[in-house]
């Protein structure tokens, strides 16, 4: 244990300092897509971008938190099939890991810090994914279906990161070197906020706002040039995911089609 904890002077085993800050980054990763939501909510008190108003996604996602398990489980008992709410499946399949793995960094002093780190981000990155496929159907078949692609990727890069993450447990390693948090942040700000916008947003508005807040990651940014690019990755997007794909995706905010 004292390769995997810190030591206080009397012998008792305490997390780092550094496991702590890594502890409560994870912490707030768990929740990022919540959180996500409930700043669009209360960005939809003056302008129409989220269906729930703040009180009911905070109410949703608590409940969520509290219950999704034991429906799980409840569902799974009765044979029955297992349909639970996306609230849910988002506690189940990205917020609870999240917050296990927050706890045992919390515990544990990897050998290897950079590459503990670098495995548990792309476990983050896959679990989204896996929460974010999980309401488009599947193999039918041989024939592959919308969240066939996703959901292998999604495993695939989980299983990449977990090991990844093992490795920094176990091995040594370089550890984590001054970080600049600019260029992840809003490239996951970005990210996060598509997975949000894209139903009440439409394809367009959600991917061409994406696009320009992950430009903010940069200061070399050149907005002229940016917004050329954005717009025409925007248009093919539009053209390839409802059109050559067949991918169910509204192109127009909720509001202009209704």
């Amino acid at each position: 244990m004292a390769e995997t904890t810190g030591q206080l002077s009397g012998g008792a085993a305490v997390p780092s300092a550094r496991n702590a800050t890594g502890a409560l980054i994870i912490l707030l990763l768990a929740f990022a897509p919540q959180l996500v939501e409930l700043a669009i909510s209360l960005a939809s008190l003056v302008a129409t971008l989220s269906a729930r108003s703040p009180l009911q996604v905070v109410s949703a996602h608590g409940a969520a938190l509290v219950e999704s398990l034991p429906a799980l489980l409840r569902q799974w008992g009765d044979g029955g099939k297992i349909t639970l709410r996306s609230d849910a499946l988002l506690a189940l399949i990205y917020t609870y890991p999240l917050l296990a793995i927050a706890l045992f960094t919390f515990l544990a002093r990897p050998r290897a810090p950079q590459d503990y780190f670098g495995g548990v981000a792309l476990m983050a990155i896959a679990l989204f994914a896996l929460w974010a496929a999980s309401d488009l159907s599947g193999m039918r078949g041989f024939n592959f279906g919308p969240g066939t692609a996703p959901r292998m990727l999604g495993v695939l890069l989980l299983g990449m990161g977990a090991a990844v993450a093992v490795i920094g447990l176990a091995t040594e390693g370089p550890s984590l070197q001054v970080y600049h948090w600019r260029g992840p942040l809003f490239v996951s700000l970005a990210i996060l906020s598509f997975a949000v916008a894209i139903r009440p947003l439409g394809l367009i508005v959600a991917a061409l706002a994406s696009f320009l807040i992950s430009a903010l990651g940069t200061s070399e940014t050149r907005w002229g040039e940016t917004l050329i690019v954005g717009v025409v990755l925007t248009l093919g997007c539009a053209l390839l995911f409802p059109y050559v794909l067949g991918l169910p995706m509204p192109l127009f905010p909720r509001f202009l089609v209704q």
